[in-house]
């Protein structure tokens, strides 16, 4: 596929997608796998919501925020609920960050990733310099708490890991969790505070939350979000992600 006179190679399990009017329109549960690019990427979706995880952390992208991805760094990029995604690609030589940021969307910036996506091979190298040199001039990256999500080593706590990821409401404990893959409870605790760096229930509180930021950015009330990831209580969801992340989650996206 080719965008914006790069050439750009999609991993082969992107699923349904359509290439309009230079946006990638991903259907719901779209996730393209780990890959790279040779040029410098600017990850947004002028419409829906984006997620993009690097090793062990996950930015959520709403219209209003967009994530500069380096040039050869591999990436996984998804959509839960289907987005609109630009092929916003920058030349390797322009360096704005040597590591991923996030930044903020303005008005003002919308309209230069239009015109970015908009340049094809016929326009001149000089009029996307110029376009180029004026958004790095514009962009800010946007100081937000990012959570680090690892998973334990050991292949059973792994197992323990990866039932609480897919099923973030599972209301299980540890003991029940740890019984059925027939390992002790202690054993398997260990290996979250050894390998995670945090407690289990903590690392569950960060699953929660990551279930929680893109339903977050597509406007679900808080309430709802609260049952669908696990909490008896609006109230404690609010706490939980208030603890966390520093910020109540109604103010996350603003």
């Amino acid at each position: 596929m080719s965008q914006n006179g790069h050439s750009v190679a999609l991993p082969i399990d992107v699923g349904p997608t359509a290439m309009v009017l230079g946006e990638v329109m991903l259907s719901d549960g779209v996730r393209f796998a780990d890959h790279e690019h040779t040029t410098h990427q600017i990850a947004w979706a002028s419409a829906g919501v984006l997620t993009v995880r690097i090793v062990d952390r996950q930015w959520v992208l709403p219209p209003t925020r967009a994530l500069w991805i380096p040039a050869g760094l591999a990436h996984q990029t998804a959509s839960l609920r289907g987005a609109a995604m630009r092929g916003i690609y920058i030349d390797p030589t322009q360096t704005r960050w040597a590591e991923p940021t996030l930044v903020s969307v303005t008005p003002l910036i919308h309209h230069l990733f239009d015109h970015l996506t908009q340049l094809t091979d016929r326009e001149s190298i000089a009029a996307r310099r110029r376009a180029e040199a004026v958004l790095f001039d514009l962009l800010t990256p946007t100081d937000v708490t990012t959570l680090r999500l690892r998973w334990p080593n050991d292949e059973r706590a792994r197992v323990v890991a990866d039932a609480v990821a897919s099923q973030p409401a599972d209301q299980r404990t540890l003991a029940q969790l740890a019984d059925e893959v027939g390992i002790g409870e202690r054993t398997i605790a260990r290996s979250f505070r050894t390998d995670t760096g945090i407690t289990f229930g903590r690392w569950r509180t960060h699953v929660r939350i990551a279930a929680a930021l893109p339903l977050l950015a597509e406007g679900m009330a808080v309430a709802r979000i609260a049952v669908r990831v696990g909490y008896s209580t609006p109230s404690a969801f609010v706490a939980a992600f208030s603890r966390e992340v520093g910020v109540p989650p109604g103010s996350y996206f603003r």
